[in-house]
């Protein structure tokens, strides 16, 4: 607090109030600085400085093309802080429930049209090696580490199997598109009525037309009924205007769900067993149960889902 304080100091800001706001999955943290009705962000990125430059050239992508990322008021890279502007604390899990759903997702998918108009142009590249990176963390956090499985040599084979179909099948949809990476109710604030704010968008990536609809529409934090969420995806390909037959969207979605939840799985219980966060495990069953419910769907992935089906989680 110490080096926050000394910044903070030598700022215009300098004599208003500073309190802790949040903390996010990584290892940020966010102070709101507030006199009167006035307030603006501290973002402490000290323990990620390298976080820092990312989330400022894609801030300016997301600008250019009027989504409603916070604008930069200033900036210290040297100690890993910005001050950015404050959306507030109302975000979708805080509003969303069965009367409003359909508004705002529609409002949420049509800034994802939005978003990708935005440059992808230099952004990592979600390829199949970084696809099948991430879907590895789940074999070896969720299933080894969080529940000690012993997998068979044929078990791994079943998995690595399937994990390159998923793969296969993620590449068949449009690509090459500016990517969030984590677009769900936590990351989606409303300054005002009828906006859509949106944050922690710094591991942006270019990639799939789906993503980010898949990170929106199958919330781990949040579910809604299955043939609602297919109905507002199907709703999604008209709004980009892409001209494909539902059941080929549908299969988009759900081999894109597959690849981000099975991920997922991983990370959360990487987040409890590496850094001591265990929140995010009472999230496990909600994602679990996508991916099952997903991997029955397809011949290509069954056998994934059984295994899965197989292997109870421990009460939290």
């Amino acid at each position: 607090m110490q080096l926050i304080n000394y910044y903070v100091a030598r700022t215009k800001w300098k004599d208003w109030t500073l309190e802790l706001a949040s903390a996010d999955a990584s290892f940020r943290r966010y102070f709101r600085i507030y006199k009167g009705d006035e307030s603006v962000i501290l973002m402490d990125s000290s323990l990620e400085k390298e976080s820092l430059k990312p989330f400022i050239d894609v801030t300016n992508r997301l600008l250019h093309v009027n989504v409603k990322a916070p604008q930069i008021l200033d900036i210290n890279i040297e100690d890993g802080f910005l001050i950015i502007e404050d959306f507030g604390n109302a975000h979708y899990l805080n509003v969303l429930d069965d009367t409003n759903y359909e508004k705002l997702y529609s409002q949420a998918m049509a800034e994802i049209v939005t978003m990708q108009d935005a440059s992808a142009e230099n952004l990592p590249l979600y390829d199949r090696d970084f696809l099948r990176f991430e879907m590895d963390l789940m074999p070896q956090w969720y299933l080894k580490e969080y529940l000690h499985v012993n997998l068979s040599a044929a078990q791994e084979e079943m998995i690595n199997t399937s994990l390159d179909e998923i793969i296969t099948e993620v590449e068949l949809q449009p690509q090459g598109l500016f990517v969030h990476r984590d677009y769900h109710s936590r990351n989606i604030m409303i300054p005002r009525e009828g906006e859509v704010g949106v944050i922690d968008y710094q591991d942006a990536m270019s990639g799939a037309v789906t993503y980010d609809l898949v990170s929106l529409l199958k919330d781990c934090y949040v579910e809604y009924d299955a043939q609602e969420v297919e109905r507002l995806a199907l709703k999604f390909r008209d709004m980009k205007n892409l001209h494909v037959d539902d059941a080929t969207f549908i299969r988009w979605f759900d081999f894109m769900g597959l690849q981000r939840h099975i991920k997922v799985l991983g990370i959360f219980c990487r987040l409890y067993l590496r850094d001591g966060k265990d929140g995010y495990l009472n999230d496990l069953p909600l994602t679990l149960k996508y991916v099952i419910q997903t991997a029955n769907k397809y011949e290509k992935t069954r056998n994934l889902a059984k295994l899965l089906s197989s292997i109870k989680l421990p009460k939290t």
